[in-house]
């Protein structure tokens, strides 16, 4: 039997970045809040001692278990989707702060192009340029309109970096200077430089020095061990919800956090969401959770499918075009979007690869976005290249050039000689959305409470194939001006295929938005259009996915959202035109 509790202002569901924004924002204007986490609890501390790279790197202890909880995937329509089981495909986050605890901290800003990709797309080419397939769409708010959010999440992280000189306009400079530079990074930015491109050091939230946010927060001063990625910081000098948002809203003696709490439905009469129930996992026990507004904060796929199995909204429809849940999902994937490039030997040049950090690196982006002109070009959006010394951990670090045999004496050899010697470049580029990827209930598997697995379609179009060309070469280019003897590039193939067992951690959309109900399932303060006192925050509502790390653009939007709700729970009503008249 459910078990129905007292009633709250909020309820969160997630206690990552964006939930723990959301949270901070509330609590601290009075709102009575409880964050619902399936993880376990987690603090600073528990990290201590824990750079064990086959506990962390390997078994990928702070991931998600994907035996009791996963998504079915699959390359076409016509195919039966498979279960991902192995973390190595999917890095999911779990426990308190998600994967804002284990990420590496890279904070870009999303560029102007992105927010208005197809009225821009339109003005500069026509449409025809747009391809046939395409489901792109504008975001309905602009960068000017997001950069006071922008500016406000860089505070709150303390985040590190440089002026972008080809990014837009900023109000204010970032919170701390760039990280430390190496012998590696001068000399991709040396190369760049004289190939007449214009690297930056890469922002980041690995601090430079001891920070302390507006909310009081101290952040320590990053000490380069090179255990960013899949690992916590114990030292604190990683930004993460659990040492910010989280201990913001903690502070306020509003909020309540409940671990080992996995919502399985939004409850509602069918005009309002009237809670979530969700089962204690360490009971079994399930509950109802009442409250005056409901905040959907969890990952892509958790948020869209909590939404499909609550009959909430209308689910996509491939085949027809029709319906908005489930709609425009993108990503990086590993064999098109992201960790390619180009990797260079080299015979005489030596450096210290196991110094590092999650966000120690430089970038430039002259291939971003739409800062070249694509008229010529066989692809829209573009690609941010860069090189990144995240500390080469000891049990990963074993690159050989192509060629080299996979065991034995020569492996040895090379294994051993070329330890110091490569250096890798890589392109990330952008996905954009088409009809025929999408995420939807699957017709077969199910979850460990009985609930269908959400299912997850991804087609690669030829636009997405030729960006993906593109940017290795760029990367080819470069590591040939740095110098390196032996290059190894990594081969795009002209057919290439989305594979079933995909590998990143950078998913978007399923639940977006957009400036009307139309083509969208929430405005621009991710307040749902069908269900006024809704909100899905995060990635879930991004339209589609740039060449950047999307956590800076997802901090933005939670302090927009957070805005919107805080006003809701005031005035009621839906937000866009309201706080648009507030702000003109």
């Amino acid at each position: 039997m459910v078990k129905k509790l007292n009633k709250v202002d909020a309820v969160i569901v997630g206690s990552g970045w964006a939930g723990g924004i959301v949270a901070a924002e509330l609590t601290k204007a009075g709102h009575k809040v409880v964050i619902l986490e399936r993880g376990k609890d987690k603090k600073h501390e528990d990290f201590n001692g824990t750079k064990d790279e086959v506990r962390y790197s390997q078994r990928y202890d702070l991931m998600q278990n994907l035996h009791k909880e996963t998504i079915t995937s699959r390359g076409d329509l016509s195919e039966t989707a498979l279960p991902v089981r192995n973390n190595v495909n999917a890095r999911l986050g779990e426990n308190t702060g998600g994967a804002g605890v284990h990420w590496n901290g890279w904070t870009f800003r999303w560029l102007p192009y992105d927010f208005e990709i197809y009225s821009k797309t339109v003005e500069r080419y026509g449409k025809g340029k747009i391809p046939k397939d395409s489901t792109m769409q504008d975001w309905g708010v602009t960068y000017d309109e997001m950069e006071p959010y922008f500016d406000k999440f860089e505070k709150t992280a303390g985040i590190s970096g440089e002026e972008n000189p080809l990014g837009p306009p900023r109000s204010d400079k970032y919170p701390n200077p760039p990280l430390k530079t190496t012998p590696a990074i001068n000399l991709f930015q040396k190369a760049s430089t004289e190939l007449g491109y214009h690297p930056y050091r890469m922002p980041g939230a690995t601090v430079s020095q001891t920070y302390q946010n507006p909310d009081g927060e101290t952040i320590n001063g990053c000490v380069y061990c090179a255990f960013c990625e899949e690992y916590g910081c114990n030292f604190g000098a990683k930004a993460d919800p659990i040492g910010t948002v989280l201990a913001t809203a903690k502070k306020t003696g509003n909020m309540e956090l409940r671990n080992g709490a996995n919502v399985t439905r939004v409850s509602h009469n069918g005009k309002r969401a009237t809670g979530v129930i969700y089962v204690d996992t360490s009971t079994g026990q399930e509950y109802e959770q009442p409250a005056d507004i409901v905040v959907l904060a969890g990952f892509v796929f958790s948020n869209t499918k909590l939404l499909l199995l609550s009959k909430i909204g209308t689910p996509y429809n491939p085949q027809t075009g029709k319906g908005i849940i489930g709609k425009n999902f993108t990503g990086h994937f590993s064999n098109l979007s992201t960790y390619i490039g180009a990797r260079g030997f080299f015979e005489e040049k030596k450096f210290n690869l196991y110094m590092g950090t999650g966000s120690l690196g430089s970038t430039l982006d002259d291939f971003a976005g739409d800062n070249e002109d694509h008229t010529n070009l066989n692809y829209l959006h573009g690609f941010e290249i860069h090189y990144s010394q995240l500390g080469a951990r000891p049990i990963s670090n074993n690159q050989v050039p192509v060629g080299t045999p996979t065991w034995g004496k020569e492996f040895k050899k090379n294994s051993l000689h070329y330890t110091n010697r490569n250096l890798f470049i890589t392109s990330q580029t952008a996905f954009l959305p088409n009809k025929y990827s999408y995420l939807d209930l699957d017709p077969t598997y199910k979850d460990a409470l009985g609930n269908p697995l959400l299912r997850v379609t991804v087609k690669y179009l030829e636009d997405d194939i030729n960006r993906s060309k593109a940017g290795v070469a760029r990367c080819e280019e470069i590591m040939n001006k740095m110098g390196a003897d032996i290059v190894d590039v990594d081969k795009v193939a002209d057919d290439l295929q989305f594979d079933h067992k995909f590998y990143t951690d950078h998913f978007i959309g399923g639940v977006i938005m957009g400036a009307s109900p139309a083509n969208s399932a929430v405005n621009t303060y991710s307040q749902m259009w069908d269900m006024e006192n809704l909100f899905v925050v995060g990635g879930s509502s991004f339209p589609h996915t740039g060449n950047y790390n999307p956590t800076g653009t997802i901090g933005a939007f939670a302090y927009r959202a957070a805005e919107g709700m805080n006003k809701y729970l005031s005035e009621g009503g839906l937000l866009t035109q309201q706080l648009q008249e507030k702000n003109a």
